[in-house]
């Protein structure tokens, strides 16, 4: 059973000069809703966008064929060493607690 691709969105905003947040927004129905912001500001536009890579990495269970709207193939689920890019070994991480996301080191 095939399943369609979220449209999900990461960027970056300055609320206040020098604090930048990151947000996650996912378009239906023709507009952008906010799903997730981050709870405080960091110094550097950079470091945000790391941190917002992370949050969407955390609502994906298999970062090769990207986040959907129903469950993937069960196959393809069950294909093993393919979840969200970490090992099972409990919950992933939140948002700035790990040296990685899918595609690369976040400095």
């Amino acid at each position: 059973m095939s399943s369609r691709l979220r449209e999900i969105a990461v960027h970056v905003c300055e609320p206040a000069a020098g604090s930048f947040v990151w947000l996650l927004s996912e378009r239906g129905q023709g507009r952008w809703k906010e799903l997730q912001r981050a709870d405080s500001g960091v110094s550097t536009y950079r470091e945000a966008m790391a941190h917002g890579l992370l949050a969407l990495q955390s609502l994906i269970q298999d970062l090769d064929i990207g986040p959907r709207q129903t469950s993937p193939h069960p196959a393809r689920a069950a294909k093993k060493g393919r979840s969200n890019g970490r090992a099972d070994k409990g919950p992933p991480l939140p948002p700035g607690h790990g040296s990685h996301f899918g595609f690369g080191p976040a400095e």
